[in-house]
């Protein structure tokens, strides 16, 4: 009885051989243009210097918040502060006070000397800004 011998099929370390080559396409796809790849590198490089920034910027105020927080503690309140905050809330000056009158839009003083400006004037620029 004679005996045939079978010869194995090629199509299977054919199609092992295609799929580890396509993997392998895929990852070098992916170390290059991917997500975080090569070609992405500068960019995550842009956005770690804007996270930065901007995690100072919220750590400057962060700070800026701590620092009202003390001054407001009854242990260490300043009385200088205190008249300081409440004569700006209520629009209130005392007798001693030098006040400037500061134009709004510019930022500079009213007059450049140090002499009175006229009554009808001031009461103008007083009515125009309430919160002079």
């Amino acid at each position: 009885m004679p005996t045939r011998l079978k010869r194995p099929a090629i199509w299977r370390p054919l199609a092992l051989t295609a799929a580890l080559l396509s993997f392998q396409g895929y990852l070098g796809f992916s170390a290059i243009g991917g997500q975080f790849g090569i070609e992405n590198r500068t960019q995550i490089l842009i956005d770690i210097d804007q996270l930065k920034n901007k995690s100072a910027a919220l750590q400057a105020e962060i700070d800026a918040y701590r620092h009202r927080a003390t001054l407001m503690d009854t242990r260490r309140l300043d009385p200088d502060i205190i008249t300081e905050r409440a004569r700006a809330l209520l629009n209130m000056a005392h007798a001693d006070d030098i006040l400037v009158m500061v134009d709004p839009a510019t930022g500079k003083p009213l007059s450049g000397s140090f002499s009175e400006l006229p009554e009808d004037q001031l009461s103008a620029i007083i009515a125009a800004e309430p919160t002079l």
